[in-house]
């Protein structure tokens, strides 16, 4: 079974999928399953038009997504869990606490990930093989400030905040896709 990357956010209308979008671009040749979902979604909404337009801009053809409510089952089949906010994360680990050592904030992540040694070849699953050795930078890191952690929501701003948030969501995936490489 192919790893499964899940990014979670408040409504899955804005920067989840938009690292859905993102992540499957920068992913394209792993193989990977990547999808998202939001702790206070209602299912079965569209993008936000914004959302949808930077989505688009990046190659992407996100006129079919829908979003959908966190279930554990969710979580339970992730392999790794990136969230927008401690909030989200909090709310992941505490709906599935087995999944605490593999959910992290997208921003947490990334930091991690550009820190981490590249993992030698490994049997393992790429994905776990960078979980894994972001969990050792973890430890020669100065922690962060808590609203380093948080990708901030762009909801009620204009394009502009929307691209901005999109492109820290791609700063944020850029270590990630570079790890999971050095993985596989």
């Amino acid at each position: 079974m192919a790893d499964r990357v899940l990014f979670v956010c408040h409504a899955n209308l804005c920067r989840s999928p938009m690292a859905e979008f993102l992540a499957r671009r920068m992913l394209a040749d792993r193989p990977l399953s990547v999808s998202s979902a939001g702790t206070d979604a209602i299912d079965g909404l569209g993008m936000h038009p914004y959302a949808i337009e930077v989505a688009t801009a990046s190659g992407a053809d996100p006129a079919e997504f829908r979003t959908r409510g966190l279930r554990p089952e969710h979580l339970v089949d992730a392999t790794l869990v990136l969230t927008a906010t401690r909030r989200q994360r909090s709310v992941c680990t505490s709906m599935v606490p087995g999944a605490l050592h593999r959910t992290f904030t997208l921003r947490q992540f990334g930091r991690l990930a550009a820190a981490a040694e590249p993992p030698v070849e490994s049997t393992d699953d790429s994905v776990q093989a960078a979980i894994a050795a972001a969990a050792q930078a973890r430890g020669r890191l100065q922690p962060a400030a808590p609203d380093e952690d948080d990708l901030r929501d762009p909801i009620g701003g204009t394009i502009a905040d929307f691209r901005r948030c999109a492109e820290e969501i791609e700063r944020s995936l850029r270590p990630l896709a570079a790890l999971i490489g050095a993985a596989g």
